[in-house]
């Protein structure tokens, strides 16, 4: 293998093993191609998947001089190429198995998948383990991607949603972790109407599903896999059997039994919680019990069911406070919190991309007509765009964007909440760093901090505070 060939192998795997949505892949893809960083990326990927194909193809005759090295940057194209060629089919799958649901759909294009890899030298073990895996990352790019946005903090939230399926380095999930993710539990941060539940599909649809060979399918549908539950909605006393479930005459209204979110839930699976912060504190300490033990038991019943699903908590509340005052257990959220994630205010949103605006309404069109209308969109653009208040708060989020496009096509007018809503959102945080009592240098220290989670970089945080990047540095790390 020339050095040439082997330095574009070597740029191949590191894009295999680069998170899709950071900044990493596009370079890697860029320096494999040799193209420049303004060419559209469906260009880039296209040009790349091709040079591989061409590439493997000169290099195979070579592969009794190659050494184990060389065969293995070569098994890496080959695992690349073969990918790329079939995304199409991999997408058509999903599609179909959305439009199908609960029952699994055939597999149509693992023949043909599976056989290339055989025709490349793999053999059934690890060309079958290579379709499962091939399979759950399409699925979560598929499912990420559909995350509306061009922003920062969204890229951002994109990425940080991948390495939460498959952490920060793939070669380690892929050796030790795919089927022990049930042991990282999630929680989802911000307020109301963001987009918490779109993030927890994300990730709840794309665990790993094995590959049954004999009936041609996945073992299980990724649509029957996630489940969620608003825990908000139900009464102290209903929410046990709703997500424990109840054994028939275990309480009054029992007449027959019923299977909880817990007991519903595969091995393939994942629970959302939603609204965590509003359970008691007894409910919380059952939830304790199952995310240690992996246990629980049914209201009524002695026999203990076992749970081997994943767990996706999320709240809009302040948990900080929650835990000071004691309605919040710091043993559940250290349990809860293998990872968090702060989904982005709508605001942020603008404030980084003002366009994100016209792109969030093109969902919400396509929403409420069943398809795209440039001119409907260009029409509610323009109408928010004239009448928007400036600095406009957005306390609702999304879910405000979506009532405010419908009324807009109703009376053509909204009512802004901006003042009330915006000082009143001031006056509260004023109002808790007083009671908090922070100096001057801890205020400073957690502005740098909050400012560099939203946009990722010392550089973009000293820019707007007009320090120095050392200084940033200090205060972040101090927060």
């Amino acid at each position: 293998m020339l050095g040439s060939e082997l330095d574009f192998f070597t740029s191949v795997r590191e894009a295999i093993f680069a998170n899709p949505f950071g900044s990493a892949r596009l370079e890697h893809d860029l320096q494999a191609t040799g193209m420049t960083s303004g060419s559209p990326l469906p260009v880039i990927l296209k040009s790349l998947v091709e040079k591989v194909g061409n590439t493997i193809q000169e290099v195979e005759y070579q592969q009794h001089q190659l050494d184990s090295e060389q065969k293995e940057l070569l098994r890496y194209g080959k695992l690349f190429y073969t990918f790329h060629l079939f995304c199409e089919d991999i997408d058509a799958h999903i599609q179909d198995q959305i439009k199908q649901g609960d029952e699994c759909c055939p597999v149509k294009f693992a023949d043909g998948f599976l056989g290339m890899l055989s025709q490349f030298g793999f053999n059934d073990a690890d060309a079958g383990r290579f379709l499962e895996l091939a399979f759950q990352m399409r699925r979560a790019y598929f499912f990420i991607r559909s995350i509306t946005g061009s922003s920062e903090c969204v890229r951002q939230l994109r990425s940080a949603l991948w390495s939460n399926i498959f952490t920060g380095d793939i070669k380690v999930y892929h050796r030790y972790l795919w089927n022990r993710m049930e042991d990282f539990s999630t929680m989802l941060l911000g307020e109301t109407g963001t987009g918490k539940g779109v993030s927890a599909t994300a990730i709840g649809r794309s665990n790993f599903i094995p590959f049954n060979a004999k009936t041609a399918t996945f073992s299980e549908s990724f649509a029957k896999a996630f489940t969620s539950i608003n825990l908000s909605q139900f009464p102290e006393q209903l929410i046990e059997s709703e997500l424990f479930g109840h054994k028939k005459g275990s309480f009054t209204g029992a007449i027959e039994s019923h299977h909880g979110v817990f007991s519903r839930c595969s091995p393939c699976g994942a629970i959302f919680l939603d609204e965590i912060g509003d359970v008691t504190v007894p409910v919380q300490v059952k939830l304790l019990q199952v995310l240690q033990s992996r246990t629980f038991t049914p209201v009524g019943s002695r026999n203990t069911e076992l749970f081997q699903g994943r767990i996706i908590a999320a709240t809009n509340k302040d948990l900080r406070k929650l835990r000071q005052s004691g309605d919040f257990r710091d043993d559940f959220y250290y349990r809860l919190c293998s990872d968090v994630i702060e989904i982005p205010p709508l605001r942020l949103r603008i404030m980084q991309n003002p366009e994100e605006l016209k792109e969030l309404l093109t969902v919400v069109v396509k929403r409420i007509i069943g398809g795209v209308s440039e001119e409907l969109t260009e029409q509610l653009h323009g109408s928010i765009r004239d009448s928007l208040p400036a600095d406009y708060h957005w306390p609702g989020n999304i879910r405000e964007l979506e009532q405010c496009a419908r009324r807009m096509l109703l009376n053509k007018s909204y009512s802004w909440q901006q003042k009330s809503a915006h000082q009143a959102t001031l006056q509260h945080n004023l109002a808790s760093l007083a009671e908090e009592g922070y100096s001057a240098q801890q205020l400073l220290a957690k502005y740098c901090a909050r400012l560099y989670s939203q946009h990722g970089t010392y550089e973009a945080v000293a820019r707007i505070t007009r320090l120095d990047r050392r200084t940033v540095k200090k205060h972040v790390e101090s927060a």
